[in-house]
C-alpha cells in the first residue's frame, strides 16, 4: 500500500480528476438537458440560446394532463409501507440471526443471502399468481408485499448488531431489559446509520421501481409516479419532449432535491455502514 502510494504523481492524479468530472459530465447531461427543456417553450427543444425566455407552462400542462397528485400520494404510501415493513421484520431477523441461538441458524441465514443471487425480475410471474390468488390485484398492498423482507437489509444489519460488545446486552439485562428491550434501546440506536442508509436505498429504490408495478397495477387509484409517466409518455399525437420532461423532473423533483439538501448525511451514513 506504502509502496503504491509512493508511485503516485500529479500525473495519476490529474487522471482520477479528469476521469472523476467525465463521469459527472455524462451522468449530469441527460439531466440538464431535461431541465432545459422544461423550463423553455417548445421552440427551444433542440435549440440552445442563453437569453431564451422562461415558462413555467410545461409544468402546468403537464400537471394537468394527467393525476400527478394522485400518483404522487400512491407512491408516498408505497414507500412509506414498504419501508416501515422491512425496518421491523428485517430488524428482528437481523437481531436473531446476530446475537440468538437456535437450531439451523447457519442455514437459515445461508438462504438469505442466496435471496440476494435471486434477481427480483425472474419472481414475477410467481408474485402475480400469488398476488391474484390472495385477490390482492391492483392494489398499493400488492406492489409492496414481494419486498417486505430484504435480504440485503437482513445481512447489513446483521453485520452491523454482531459489532455491538456483548456487554452491553448484559448491562441491559441487569437492568431488567427484555429481550425486546435490549434491542430497542441498545441495538437499534447503534445501529442507526446502518438503517439511515438503507433506508435511503429502500425509498430511492421503491420510488423509482416500473416492471413490477405497471404489472400489477391497472387503475389510476393504485399507479405510483413512474408507472404513471409512462403512460403520461404515451401518445398518438407526437412527442411534446418539453412536457415530458417537465413530467419526469415532477416525479424525480423530491429525490433530487432531498438528495442536494442532505447529501453530506446520506455520504456519512453510507461510509459509517460500509466501515462496520
Amino acid at each position: 500500500m506504502s509502496t503504491l502510494a509512493h508511485h503516485e504523481g500529479p500525473f495519476d492524479r490529474a487522471l482520477f480528476v479528469a476521469g472523476a468530472w467525465t463521469l459527472a459530465i455524462v451522468w449530469l447531461l441527460p439531466l440538464a438537458y431535461a431541465a432545459w427543456t422544461a423550463i423553455h417553450p417548445p421552440a427551444f427543444v433542440a435549440r440552445f440560446e442563453l437569453f431564451a425566455p422562461l415558462t413555467a407552462e410545461n409544468f402546468v400542462r403537464a400537471w394537468n394532463a394527467a393525476p400527478f397528485g394522485r400518483y404522487y400520494i400512491n407512491t408516498i404510501l408505497l414507500v412509506t409501507m414498504i419501508l416501515a415493513a422491512q425496518l421491523v421484520l428485517c430488524t428482528l431477523a437481523a437481531f436473531a440471526f446476530a446475537r440468538l441461538e437456535f437450531p439451523g441458524r447457519n442455514v437459515l441465514f445461508a438462504l438469505v443471502l442466496m435471496q440476494l443471487m435471486v434477481m427480483p425480475d425472474i419472481l414475477i410471474v410467481r408474485n402475480y399468481a400469488t398476488m391474484s390468488a390472495l385477490g390482492l390485484l391492483d392494489t398499493i398492498l400488492a406492489i409492496g408485499l414481494p419486498y417486505f423482507a430484504s435480504g440485503f437489509a437482513i445481512f447489513l444489519l446483521r453485520q452491523t448488531f454482531k459489532t455491538v460488545p456483548r456487554e452491553l446486552d448484559e448491562a441491559a439485562r441487569v437492568e431488567g431489559c427484555s429481550l425486546l428491550g435490549v434491542l430497542w434501546r441498545v441495538y437499534v440506536p447503534l445501529a442507526r446509520p446502518t438503517i439511515l442508509a438503507f433506508g435511503l436505498v429502500s425509498v430511492s429504490h421503491h420510488w423509482n421501481n416500473f416492471i413490477w408495478p405497471l404489472i400489477v397495477t391497472s387503475s389510476v387509484n393504485t399507479r405510483p409516479l413512474t408507472v404513471g409517466l409512462s403512460i403520461f409518455a404515451t401518445t398518438d399525437s407526437g412527442v411534446e419532449w418539453s412536457v415530458i420532461n417537465a413530467a419526469t423532473l415532477i416525479t424525480s423533483g423530491p429525490l433530487l432535491i432531498g438528495f442536494l439538501l442532505f447529501q453530506r448525511q446520506f455520504i456519512q451514513n453510507f461510509m459509517r455502514a460500509g466501515i462496520k
